[in-house]
């Protein structure tokens, strides 16, 4: 009987999700990162990427002491571009470009490996003695195969310069790419959007217009409704095709949708090495062990280890 319960379960999931635009449900997984624990919503078994989007991990929040800071020692990137989105707190970046910068939240941080780069994320200093709050999106976005050995580039845009604005009571911010007639400023490299939506109140939400390409949905706070069922937080939903439909917003909600043009070639992952060639890893990967990369300007001597020799 407990078979046949469970088949008939799984019998109606699958009809369910045909006759729905939600093609994946997937929940955040608790993954360690040193001293900290984060929710990894990309990548994932069934979907490796959502358009160029590659890794999406949710920070926190996290709550700190006035003994505990955040410091992410030098690393390294090949391949992509992360976006650091913060919702909570404050992260000092430093990079081998000689960057020197404090993300706020609301703040886009947008880093462009290309070939290579590193940097350190830390507690500010003038924070590393009072308690804190972290809380916030790390995102990797990769880039298209010809510009995986671009040059490195770094870009920084203010709160108050990302596209916001409201429409029936619901507020949206661009955070990066192009969507419902609107252009962010971060300097992204292929056809991408990151819109955030927020709402006090119950509202219909109908854009599957303004998007292209595949389309994810995370659900920060609050919940949505779609076609008969409720999501929750934490819960990334990713869409058979850009259009979503239309949804319910729930009252004092915050949601993402993301996504975009999906490459023709397939991405391979290493550590925080991204590229269309494993070839391109492994020298990265070589590269790193050896401690060949451009060093931080007063952190020459910090580094994160490659994982297979810190397990030795």
């Amino acid at each position: 009987m407990l078979h046949f319960n469970l088949a008939a379960t799984f019998l109606h999931l699958q009809k369910w999700m045909l006759m729905s635009n939600i093609n994946l449900i997937i929940e955040e997984r608790a993954t360690s990162i040193g001293k900290f624990m984060v929710g990894r919503l990309l990548p994932f078994r069934e979907k490796r990427m959502v358009g160029p989007f590659i890794f999406i991990d949710h920070m926190g929040p996290v709550q700190m002491n006035e003994r505990e800071n955040m410091d992410v020692l030098p690393h390294p990137h090949i391949g992509l571009s992360t976006l650091t989105f913060l919702f909570e707190g404050s992260i000092m970046h430093r990079d081998t470009l000689g960057t020197e910068v404090e993300i706020k939240p609301g703040a886009v941080n947008w880093m462009t490996a290309g070939k290579g780069i590193v940097h350190s994320e830390r507690t500010p200093a003038y924070l590393r003695h009072s308690t804190k709050t972290m809380h916030g999106l790390q995102i990797w976005v990769a880039l298209p195969k010809e510009l995986e050995q671009m040059e490195p580039e770094f870009c920084h845009i203010n709160a108050e310069d990302i596209p916001a604005w409201t429409d029936e009571a619901l507020q949206y911010q661009l955070v990066a790419g192009e969507a419902c007639g609107r252009k962010s400023p971060v300097p992204v490299y292929s056809k991408l959007f990151m819109l955030e939506i927020k709402s006090s109140t119950a509202q219909t939400v109908n854009i599957g217009s303004e998007l292209y390409g595949e389309a994810g949905l995370y659900i920060l706070e609050g919940g949505i409704a779609s076609e008969g069922n409720r999501y929750g937080p934490k819960q990334l939903l990713v869409a058979k095709d850009s259009s979503l439909c239309s949804f319910t917003i729930e009252a004092n909600s915050t949601i993402y949708i993301f996504g975009g043009e999906p490459f023709a070639e397939e991405r391979f992952i290493d550590w925080n090495f991204v590229a269309t060639d494993k070839a391109l890893i492994e020298a990265a990967k070589q590269k790193w062990i050896a401690q060949e990369f451009d060093k931080i300007k007063g952190e020459e001597n910090e580094f994160v280890p490659y994982p297979a020799l810190k397990r030795k």
